[in-house]
């Protein structure tokens, strides 16, 4: 699932039904739901959430990754107290990049997986 540098990668904009196509090419990720919104897991591991909201997800990322993300795009990348303490972050869906967040969730599915699923990704 790696992107190819396309126009499509720099676009920016995607949708909760956009983002479960794009999650659901990774082994083993069920859709389901989380605190009372739509959400996506691997082996019953939360990968992300929609939020309330209905524009914004909450997603797995490492803390190294995620300062890096957060000076890197503050305009799709944010965080409130409630996540600061946890090892993921908040996505606006309308500002991010494809490419970005097709990268950002197989490095979360790759937190969250088991290593018999993290060996069928590899070439």
């Amino acid at each position: 699932m790696r992107p190819k540098k396309t126009k499509t990668t720099a676009r920016r904009g995607m949708t909760w039904s956009g983002v479960c196509k794009l999650a659901m090419q990774l082994p083993g990720v069920e859709t389901g739901t989380s605190y009372g919104t739509p959400s996506l897991h691997v082996r019953k591991k939360l990968l992300a959430r929609l939020k309330e909201d209905g524009e914004t997800i909450a997603i797995r990322v490492g803390f190294d990754d995620r300062d890096v993300l957060l000076q890197l795009d503050p305009e799709a990348f944010y965080l409130t107290d409630h996540y600061r303490n946890y090892s993921a972050m908040l996505v606006r869906l309308k500002h991010v990049k494809l490419g970005m967040l097709e990268k950002l969730f197989e490095q979360a599915w790759r937190l969250q997986a088991p290593k018999s699923l993290v060996a069928k990704l590899r070439p």
